[in-house]
């Protein structure tokens, strides 16, 4: 399966922003895959990358991928509501899909995109980077082992103050406005502190706020907010013991952490070059994905309730699911680093 040095070769499918910026240049920086091609609508974006010239396609030609054996994985970066035709494209052309998130706009998507890769044989995994960060990582420790007790509460605020494009048009980006794209952070750190799943949602507006609550068994809950245009950026989890905290906490850099004992220590890392190294290291071998398609099925019908909530005002209970797992082989944080306490 891997071609070049051991490594699988990745293909980026939508080069916008967060593909050209942030998802190639980490490419660089990985040691179990590689920036093998991209497809793209313009074909002018692929021009500064070292790529064979068979290895560039347009969106019309994507399906002859098939026959590209440099190309094991495809990654789905276009506006949401494509997610669901190109991942399955990639599927049936027998390439490992990864999917920005959300995985889709709809549960009906999310599951055809689900058969479509169990059918394909191929792995599919959702581009959940924060769980690969090592504040992340600590913060699913410090809740899961119970470190200052049981996690009485979580408060969760994720919000940009200047969004454009497709994010605006729910054609594309889905319905919730903020929900899917910076909500669904908010989701995520509860659940994998928590380490369960929310079994009822409720949620408000207030201006250009959207505040969700997320409740768990045992009378757990997750106070989340998030927004298009007001700046919010913490992650906060208060046990019956102590506390600790993320500030910045869903940033691409710059993650601060710190708990009712002292702050937290790790070297900066790239958050995209882990995630990809993570996915690519399970397909290398054989193993499932460490964030897989029905972890991205499950927060899009939690996000999908909670447009219901609002729409409604009311509470919203949510079918049972499994939890997949969001813990740490180790049980601490990656690459090795552990928590430091400071006086």
């Amino acid at each position: 399966m891997a071609k070049k040095n051991g490594k699988l070769g990745v293909a980026l499918l939508g080069m916008g922003n967060y593909a050209s910026q942030k998802l190639a240049p980490a490419l660089k920086e990985t040691r179990h895959c590689y920036l093998a091609g991209v497809i793209t609508s313009d074909l002018s974006k692929a021009v500064s990358y070292d790529l064979k010239k068979e290895n560039i396609y347009t969106y019309d030609d994507f399906d002859s991928i098939k026959d590209n054996a440099d190309i094991d994985v495809v990654y789905i970066v276009t506006p949401s509501a494509l997610h669901a035709d190109y991942a399955i494209r990639a599927a049936k052309a027998g390439k490992h899909v990864i999917c920005e998130k959300p995985l889709a706009t709809t549960i009906e998507d999310c599951d055809r995109i689900i058969s479509a890769c169990i059918n394909a044989g191929v792995t599919l995994s959702v581009g959940y980077r924060l769980h690969f960060e090592p504040h992340h990582q600590q913060m699913m420790h410090l809740g899961q082992t119970h470190k200052f007790g049981y996690i009485q509460k979580v408060i969760a605020k994720d919000g940009l103050d200047e969004v454009d494009g497709w994010r605006l048009n729910t054609a594309l980006a889905g319905e919730g406005g903020p929900l899917m794209d910076v909500g669904i952070y908010c989701l995520q750190a509860a659940n994998y502190i928590y380490n369960m799943s929310p079994i009822a949602v409720s949620a408000q507006q207030t201006g250009d706020i959207i505040y969700f609550q997320l409740e768990y068994a045992g009378g757990f809950t997750a106070e989340c907010e998030c927004s298009y245009s007001v700046k919010m950026d913490y992650l906060h989890a208060a046990a019956n013991n102590g506390w600790f905290e993320l500030e910045p906490a869903f940033s691409y850099d710059g993650i601060k952490g710190k708990t009712s004992l002292g702050t937290m220590q790790f070297e900066p890392v790239n958050q995209q070059a882990l995630e990809m190294d993570c996915i690519a290291k399970a397909i290398l071998a054989g193993k499932s994905s460490p964030v897989p398609g029905e972890m991205g099925r499950e927060d899009v019908g939690v996000l999908l309730a909670t447009c219901e909530a609002l729409r409604t005002g009311e509470r919203v209970l949510l079918d049972p699911v499994v939890r997949a797992s969001a813990t740490t082989e180790t049980g601490g944080a990656i690459n090795g680093s552990s928590f430091v306490v400071q006086p």
